[in-house]
């Protein structure tokens, strides 16, 4: 790509590798903003899919010919540059999902529900996505557990005295996101580590808007669990990891049964694969995993703290921007430096939906909707927001953009 990590972040340059970026809708240059949700997809991945497609596609761990053996030793090395990446200590630590979702359905149906029972609590945060939230509640549900909820402060944090009180001996699974999908707020997770483990509980971490945006160590956080998605991160979708503890995946039984996840199998019994592939039953994400691998590597060459640093200040621009308006009520952190690169707001007698609608037509996509956080807007008091989220090829040229087509919506509104 060119770039070498201690570059500077060249959003104009970056730009260039994403074929996407150049269409245009009834002649206004698209501006994508909705990156939280999905991002974009450069030329270096589209050709790494393309590749395997093209050249070696054939099953994985199924033959002994050579297309085989390619597609099997390109997927084993995803796993290890995807762990890696966030500081595991191998393959057999990093199993490869669809989404954050299903990682995190992994470890509520193989853990969850074998290890949890009357008594037993499970901590979530008011802040959850939906992911998380509805998963436990529903883990909570069939197995008598019960759920509680860390509150959200009125500025958009968690509230750790509250964390300290809610986290304790009869605690079996603390849950969190290290990101705020909605919120944008960059939690304490280490922290909330530190206070799981201090009362023999485990942490899963939800890292889908974090793992994109920043330099994550899962060793240093501490993480038990830790689960994030390749959409969000210039990959495909239908491909993510779960990080876990090697003990941890060893000792819990499969989510999925099938093919690719045995080790010998009889009319009587089975026995189950090395990891990760204990995990992975069925034909799994080949030519996902490939892309996904190649993601990790532009990133990699961008340099995650450029990233970070350059998410930081787009953050920064559209919220002063947005605080020349006394009519747009911004949720979640002020300081740029407690945030990720997204922003979620509301303009006064305007739906999310409108407002949307009329960006659409200046090309300016954005979200709205309640973001997979229902109770989280419940308690802001609100059915819905639009949400603002910049990447690496996202410009403040663009953030000039959505301000004036959001100028446009209140004067159509006036």
């Amino acid at each position: 790509m060119g770039l070498q990590k201690s570059d500077a972040l060249d959003a104009e340059r970056i730009r260039e590798d994403f074929p996407i970026l150049q269409r245009e809708f009834d002649g206004e240059q698209l501006v994508y903003l909705d990156n939280g949700a999905t991002s974009q997809t450069p030329n270096q991945v589209i050709d790494a899919i393309s590749d395997y497609y093209r050249n070696y596609n054939a099953n994985v761990h199924r033959g002994i010919h050579q297309l085989s053996q390619e597609a099997s030793v390109a997927y084993e090395e995803a796993h290890d540059t995807v762990a890696e990446f966030v500081g595991a200590d191998g393959r057999e630590e990093m199993v490869f999902t669809k989404n954050t979702t299903e990682a995190e359905n992994l470890v509520a149906y193989a853990w969850g529900l074998n290890e949890l029972g009357p008594g037993d609590e499970i901590v979530l945060s008011e802040m959850e996505h939906h992911a998380s939230l509805v998963t436990w509640q529903q883990i909570g549900k069939r197995t008598g557990a019960d759920v509680k909820y860390i509150p959200v402060t009125e500025d958009g944090y968690l509230d750790m005295d509250a964390a300290e009180d809610l986290i304790t001996d009869d605690t079996e699974m603390v849950s969190v996101l290290h990101v705020s999908n909605t919120l944008g707020t960059v939690n304490p997770v280490s922290e909330l580590a530190d206070l799981a483990h201090d009362h023999d509980s485990y942490i899963f971490v939800d890292g889908a808007q974090a793992v994109p945006t920043r330099p994550v160590d899962v060793k240093d956080i501490d993480a038990d669990f830790y689960a994030f998605s390749g959409h969000k991160m210039l990959g495909p979708t239908g491909v993510g990891g779960l990080y876990g503890k090697q003990e941890l995946l060893d000792e819990m039984e499969p989510f999925q049964y099938g093919g690719g996840m045995i080790r010998k199998v009889s009319f009587e019994e089975t026995t189950w694969h090395d990891l990760p592939w204990k995990y992975e039953a069925g034909t799994p994400l080949i030519a996902q995993g490939v892309g996904f691998a190649e993601a990790v590597e532009y990133l990699e060459d961008v340099g995650m703290e450029n990233v970070q640093r350059h998410e930081e200040r787009l953050a920064g621009y559209a919220l002063d921007r947005m605080a020349e308006f006394d009519d747009v009520e911004i949720y979640g952190p002020t300081s740029p430096e407690d945030r990720s690169g997204l922003v979620s707001f509301n303009l006064e007698g305007v739906h999310a939906h409108d407002l949307t609608s009329i960006l659409n037509e200046s090309a300016v996509a954005i979200r709205a909707g309640d973001h997979c956080t229902q109770p989280l807007h419940d308690k802001l008091g609100v059915a819905a927001s639009a949400r603002a989220s910049f990447y690496i090829y996202n410009t403040t040229d663009e953030i000039d953009e959505l301000i004036d087509a959001i100028d446009d919506a209140r004067q159509l509104f006036a």
